[in-house]
C-alpha cells in the first residue's frame, strides 16, 4: 500500500482517530473585547439569502459577518506590528499547515490561578518527561478552559481589573520565539496572550515575540484532553484570505489508537 493508502485505511479502520479541536462557530461564539478607544471586532452572523422560498426555491444559502479573529482562528505574523513585515494569512507555507503537537497539560495550575503563567521551567519538566518539543510542530497549551467556551462572561473572566485567564509569561514567550523549535502556540483561551498580558513589558508578549520571529498563534481549541502529550498531528486550516491578519479555522487532530 502508499502511504496514504495506509493513512487512508487506518484512518476507516480506527486505528487513527480523527479529532474536531474547533469550537462551533455561532453567534454565541465568545470574542474579544477590547478598551474604548479601540476599535473592535464583530461577533459572526448568518445573513440568509434564500431558504427554498421566492428568493431561491431550490437553495438554502447565507451571507457571514465576522471577523478574522473570531472564534477558533489562526493568528498570521502580520497580526501584529512586530509582523508586520511578515506573511499573512494566505502566504503560510502549506506544509506548515500539517504538524506534530505537543501537548502541555496545565489544568490543576490554571483551575487554581486563573492568571497562571507557563513558565520556561514548566516546558523543561514536560520535556524531561516527554523528550524535546517537536521541530516545526505546535506546543498546545491545555488549561481546561476550553469548558468556558459557551459563556462570553465565563470565558472572557472580566473584572474591573481587566480579564483574568492564563498563558504564557514574558520569558517563556521569547524562548518559544528565539530559541524553542516550534512553529507556534495553540490556546484554548480568547487569545494567545493571558488576559492580564496588556501590563506585560512588552505587552502581548505572545503576540510580540512569535508573530514578530515569523511564527503563528492558534486560538479557542476544544478537546485538547483527548490529546496525548506527544504523538498527535495536528491539521490548521485557516481561510486563504489575501492580506488577512488571520482566519477562522478549522483544526482537527490525528490521534493513533491502539
Amino acid at each position: 500500500m502508499t502511504v496514504l493508502a495506509d493513512l487512508l485505511d487506518a484512518v476507516a479502520g480506527g486505528r487513527i482517530e480523527v479529532l474536531d479541536l474547533t469550537a462551533p462557530l455561532s453567534s454565541q461564539t465568545p470574542i474579544l473585547k477590547l478598551p474604548e478607544p479601540f476599535g473592535q471586532t464583530v461577533p459572526f452572523q448568518l445573513q440568509e439569502i434564500s431558504r427554498y422560498d421566492d428568493r431561491g426555491p431550490a437553495w438554502y444559502w447565507n451571507n457571514i459577518t465576522t471577523g478574522e479573529h473570531t472564534g477558533t482562528h489562526f493568528d498570521a505574523p502580520v497580526h501584529w506590528v512586530t509582523g508586520q513585515d511578515g506573511g499573512d494569512v494566505a502566504q503560510v507555507p502549506l506544509p506548515r499547515l500539517v504538524a506534530p503537537a505537543a501537548v502541555v497539560d496545565v489544568t490543576q495550575q490554571a483551575a487554581a490561578d486563573p492568571d497562571f503563567l507557563l513558565e520556561i521551567d514548566h516546558v523543561k519538566a514536560w520535556e524531561s518527561e516527554h523528550g524535546p518539543l517537536p521541530d516545526g510542530g505546535w506546543l498546545l497549551l491545555r488549561t481546561g478552559w476550553d469548558a468556558r467556551s459557551d459563556d462570553q462572561e465565563a470565558f472572557l473572566n472580566a473584572n474591573e481589573t481587566g480579564p483574568h485567564t492564563p498563558g504564557v509569561s514574558v520569558e517563556c514567550a521569547r524562548w518559544l520565539a528565539d530559541e524553542a523549535p516550534v512553529l507556534g502556540i495553540g490556546v484554548e483561551t480568547v487569545g494567545t496572550d493571558a488576559g492580564a498580558a496588556h501590563s506585560f513589558d512588552p505587552a502581548f508578549p505572545c503576540h510580540s515575540f512569535l508573530l514578530g520571529a515569523g511564527k503563528y498563534g492558534l486560538t479557542q481549541l476544544q478537546n485538547l484532553a483527548s490529546l496525548p502529550p506527544v504523538g498527535a498531528v495536528v491539521i490548521a486550516a485557516p481561510l486563504p484570505i489575501v492580506g488577512g491578519s488571520g482566519s477562522p479555522a478549522r483544526v482537527l487532530a490525528l490521534v493513533e489508537r491502539g
